[in-house]
């Protein structure tokens, strides 16, 4: 292949976006909001951006396609038929769009994750003049090993669009040659899919070994999508309203800073402070009344899934790096502007070392030994309280347990059983966010850190009964 893909992605969203380019001109496909990587990686490749696609009006990013089509004069490519406000450039099933004598791209209708979904086969001159696929940019359509999930647009539609995601993988597998790449926009993590990728890279010949879409029955393929189904961030609701009507530029200049009087305020009147510091950190310090969302996992969709839209936000974190990073998380789902931020450790941000909380931090092990009533210090759990999702939960869960998912606990604080609580989760992340929460709620709480899969092993019965 002579055209060079480079693939920039966003770990935090499960996402990747593309840079296609033959050493002079570049395509770039679903950017991301915070478009200068998309420049940068340009600029590696010496290569102008003439043209940015999206294959579909996102609904767990904010698109950075009409900035950057802005900066660059590139013509924006979005589908004729999507609903939208801004200036693009229509395209529909069949169109050819030359980028370069060496690179052209083919419109193909793929519905499915939404009504409108487009994907794009790149194509490349062969020696006999003719153009040869040797690509697919499939957004949310044929995935690596999965397919994009068909109820975002509302459950009354998920049963219509499987059918129609159906359809689409198997268009694209009977157009395309085994040998063509796919490359998905969704499958590294998003919320977007129904299921987890299974390769890092794939082509449509794999697929046809690998994923189900391609081997199922339309009605297999329905029951099995509609049944893996589970909760997806809140703040999606907010994501395609925004593409539709052209998100503005971000601004990642440094946010007003708070000092402790006003970090004291912002709590005192219920504003969410959110510690971005390790989980570990912050059950050694804290300051009291802030939740732990921790940078160092997927702080932007637990932050946008728990806070209330248009909050102002304030950050919390060891250095000014941190909150930079938090805001270019942010701004890729639409906030903008935290109100204010700080820097440093809890003994810089009190104004009274009475402020400063902390919480005890077990294992699985720890857990199954205070059960028993031999917790070494650690209080005996009166409640065990697992914050996974349904899906999570139904494969597995500590007998006994008590299941409320994360994004329902902030409204359901008043549903726990008195006494002294172990949040656990599958990693340690979710559980100290939820654990941050409960001791706001004036709960005791031990924060799991530790992996699911340890906790049968360790002592304590898992069953997958209801």
């Amino acid at each position: 292949m002579k055209t060079d893909v480079s693939v920039i992605e966003t770990p935090s969203l499960g996402d990747r976006s593309y840079l296609a380019s033959d050493g002079r001109v570049a395509v770039a496909v679903d950017p991301q909001r915070d478009v200068d990587r998309m420049l940068m990686s340009a600029g590696r490749m010496g290569a102008r951006i003439t043209h940015v696609v999206e294959t579909h009006l996102h609904n767990d990013y904010v698109s950075g396609g009409l900035e950057l089509a802005r900066q660059t004069g590139a013509r924006y490519l979005v589908a004729a038929n999507e609903a939208v406000s801004v200036y693009r450039d229509p395209v529909s099933d069949g169109d050819v769009v030359d980028i370069s004598d060496g690179i052209r791209l083919r419109v193909v209708d793929t519905p499915g994750h939404t009504f409108h979904h487009l994907s794009y086969v790149l194509e490349e001159p062969a020696e006999d003049g003719s153009w040869r696929p040797v690509g697919v940019f499939t957004g949310g359509s044929l995935l690596f090993g999965t397919t994009g999930r068909t109820d975002l647009l509302g459950g009354q539609h998920a049963t219509e669009l499987a059918r129609a995601q159906h359809a689409s993988a198997h268009r694209l597998a009977d157009l395309l040659p085994d040998g063509v790449e796919i490359w998905p926009t969704h499958g590294f993590g998003s919320y977007c899919v129904s299921g987890k990728a299974d390769t890092n890279a794939s082509t449509i010949g794999r697929e046809k070994t690998a994923n189900p879409v391609l081997q199922l029955t339309v009605d297999e393929f329905v029951t099995r999508i509609l049944s893996n189904l589970d909760a997806y961030p809140a703040y999606y609701a907010h994501m395609a309203p925004i593409n539709a009507s052209g998100p503005p530029p971000v601004d990642l200049t440094p946010v007003a800073r708070a000092d402790p009087a006003t970090l004291r305020r912002d709590i005192e009147a219920g504003h969410p402070v959110v510690d971005l510091r390790h989980r570990r950190a912050y059950a050694a310090s804290h300051l009291a009344g802030t939740v732990s969302i921790g940078l160092d996992g997927p702080m932007v969709t637990w932050l946008g899934w728990l806070i209330d839209r248009g909050a102002p936000i304030v950050l919390l974190a060891a250095t000014a790096q941190q909150v930079a990073d938090a805001q270019r998380e942010l701004v890729r789902i639409g906030i903008d502007r935290p109100a204010a931020a700080a820097t440093g450790d809890p003994g810089q941000w009190a104004t009274d070392p009475a402020q400063r909380r902390s919480l005890p931090v077990a294992d699985f092990a720890a857990l199954a030994a205070a059960r028993t009533g031999d917790g070494h210090g650690l209080p005996a759990p009166d409640v065990i309280l697992d914050v996974r999702l349904r899906n999570e939960w139904q494969r597995g869960h500590i007998e006994g347990a008590l299941h409320i998912p994360l994004f329902e606990l902030p409204r359901r604080c008043a549903e726990l059983p008195e006494g002294v609580v172990w949040a656990h989760c599958s990693s340690g992340y979710r559980s100290a966010v939820a654990a941050s929460i409960l001791v706001n709620a004036d709960r005791r709480v031990v924060l799991v850190d530790d992996r699911f899969e340890r906790a049968a092993s360790t002592g304590n019965p898992v069953t997958t009964s209801a």
